[in-house]
């Protein structure tokens, strides 16, 4: 319809373009031009003010606000009196006591599960379509959060969320206020985006959605009818470089979600890129070759920037070595320039010795089982020592790492949520993970007896899983959690008994139904002349299935 002064109106309402980001100047969230740029007045300096209006125009006073009179709707202000141990600031504008909100509570529980909801009917982290453009468009929109505080960019196939909880543990120690994104979560996505080493609130993240929300619709709109909207990553990663910028914190510790290259997080231009062993899996987007996967993880290493890389094979470490000449960065290789010295089993851990780029940092307790998480220490201490420019003959404040360290906490790896008999609880979703997992458990460990219970995701290689579980377990009690990906239990359960046999494996519909009958499993004899003592129950598979059971056992989200 004719605007009345000969322009249509669509003449000024050119859908913006993803690949030229300043053609989202002046238009709102519905995809228009704000102003017309044909008009010469200006929007801002000549729209009429709503609260001068309401005070009268120009015979309203200053601003048509607060002046005695027509204008005044209120009436006189009350004077607030306030009881003997409570301030002014405390009132409500009733005069009543104020009672803040739980931002953990019911109502922002509920809030959040509303933004859940529409967030999940976004594609999910599972599918990519390869591209930048719609997360630089909309932290571009979002005035560029993600370049207000240097960046530790974590990427790798193992070993990245535990790896990324203590580069932050560690940086908090030293002083600075940190922020960390990681995916995906256990429990209740607020674990994804932390700052000062605890999960943003329900009502934080809320909060945090309905900002960006306006600028997500405006870059879902530029995509136009047939663009790829936003998936739930590029959503929650810009979130997490909102909540960073508004905190501020002094540095961010992002761990990618998939890949490398083209995964969101990749806006950001990492000061120190630290890349985890890289191993077989997501074989749907990077087959089955580690060197393809190393290909794509490569990404992260930008120019100017120190990559500190984990122990790989040959193969993968000239794909990483290769792409850091390309843009010129500095490089710090596990077994060369930084790694494990000494290792030793300790009660609730390990005790380490640890080479690092500053020197040597000895009597590092560790709270966590396994050589892996050893060697992620290492790549820990070096990416922390590489951000702050440590060499030889610069080192980090030795007591304040063992402190750091001591306290570091990875819930799901290998964490022990019951004892008599012993549960533990394992991420492991991949058969790199069981593997390093299996190791675990037989070099730490001696269990008289060991059921599994094992939730697989449909995607995953269950094989590979189950064949690398097989040699450390004694029974196997195959479930399904409660995904919508989660592999069929018929399925699960046909693979168990090829690699088991018929007798060693038990099948749960459920997943509390499975951890009852492997806690059974383990306390039963048929010799009366055998202890009871020194069963366990490993719980495995997924992340969701770990996370699950967390919850079962009563586990705050950490």
């Amino acid at each position: 319809m004719p605007r009345g002064d000969g322009r249509d109106s669509e003449d000024f309402r050119e859908s913006p373009d993803l690949a030229d980001l300043d053609s989202f100047a002046g238009v709102d969230e519905l995809g228009a031009r704000a102003h017309d740029p044909a008009d010469d007045t200006d929007p801002d300096l000549d729209a009429p003010d709503a609260a001068y209006q309401a005070g009268g125009g120009a015979g309203g006073g200053i601003g048509g606000i607060g002046q005695l009179g027509d204008n005044l709707a209120l009436g006189p202000v009350p004077d607030l009196v306030a009881p003997e141990d409570v301030e002014l600031h405390e009132l409500d504008d009733q005069g009543d006591e104020f009672t803040p909100s739980d931002p953990n509570g019911q109502q922002a529980r509920r809030e959040l599960l509303a933004v859940e909801a529409e967030l999940n009917q976004r594609w999910p982290e599972t599918k990519i379509e390869p591209s930048l453009a719609r997360i630089a468009a909309l932290v571009n929109l979002m005035g560029e959060p993600h370049r207000g505080y240097p960046v530790l960019h974590v990427a790798g196939t193992n070993g990245k969320g535990s790896t990324t909880r203590m580069i932050d543990a560690l940086l908090t120690r030293m002083g600075l206020r940190v922020g960390r994104y990681t995916s995906p979560h256990l429990q209740l996505v607020t674990e994804r985006i932390a700052l000062d080493g605890v999960p943003i609130s329900a009502a934080a993240y809320v909060d945090l959605y309905r900002d960006v929300a306006p600028y997500v619709t405006m870059v879902d709109n530029a995509g136009g009818p047939d663009g790829v909207p936003m998936s739930k990553f590029e959503v929650l990663t810009g979130m997490a470089f909102a909540a960073f910028a508004d905190a501020p914190v002094e540095a961010a510790v992002v761990e990618t979600g998939l890949g490398g290259s083209w995964d969101a997080t990749n806006v950001a231009d990492g000061d120190v890129a630290v890349i985890t062993p890289i191993g077989v899996d997501h074989v749907e987007y990077f087959g089955g070759s580690p060197v393809k996967a190393a290909v794509e993880k490569a990404g992260i290493i930008k120019p100017g920037s120190v990559a500190v890389i984990a122990e790989q094979d040959p193969d993968v470490q000239k794909i990483l070595l290769e792409r850091a000449v390309e843009v010129d960065a500095a490089v710090a290789r596990a077994g060369s320039e930084f790694g494990v010295l000494e290792r030793e089993i300790a009660v609730g851990g390990q005790l380490l010795k640890l080479q690092g780029l500053g020197g040597v940092y000895d009597e590092i307790f560790l709270p966590l089982h396994g050589a892996h998480q050893a060697a992620n220490a290492a790549l820990a201490l070096a990416a922390v020592e590489a951000f702050f420019g440590a060499g030889k003959d610069k080192q980090l404040v030795v007591e304040a790492v063992r402190e750091a360290f001591a306290e570091v906490e990875t819930p799901g790896r290998l964490e022990r949520v019951r004892a008599a008999p012993t549960v533990l609880l394992d991420a492991a979703h991949n058969p790199h993970g069981a593997k390093a997992l299996a190791t675990t458990v037989a070099e730490e460990f001696a269990f008289r007896r060991l059921a599994a219970v094992v939730g697989v995701m449909a995607e995953k290689d269950a094989r590979g899983i189950l064949d690398a579980l097989e040699p450390v377990v004694t029974e196997i009690v195959v479930t399904k959690n409660s995904s919508p990906r989660a592999m069929p239990l018929d399925e699960l359960n046909d693979i168990a008994i090829s690699i088991f046999g018929e007798d060693r494996v038990v099948a749960e519909p459920s997943l509390d139904a499975a951890i009852e009958t492997a806690i059974g499993l383990v306390e039963q004899s048929d010799d009366p002349e055998e202890p009871l003592a020194g069963g366990g129950v490993l719980v495995t598979g997924s992340v969701v299935t770990a996370g699950e059971a967390r919850t079962l056992f009563g586990k705050e989200p950490a």
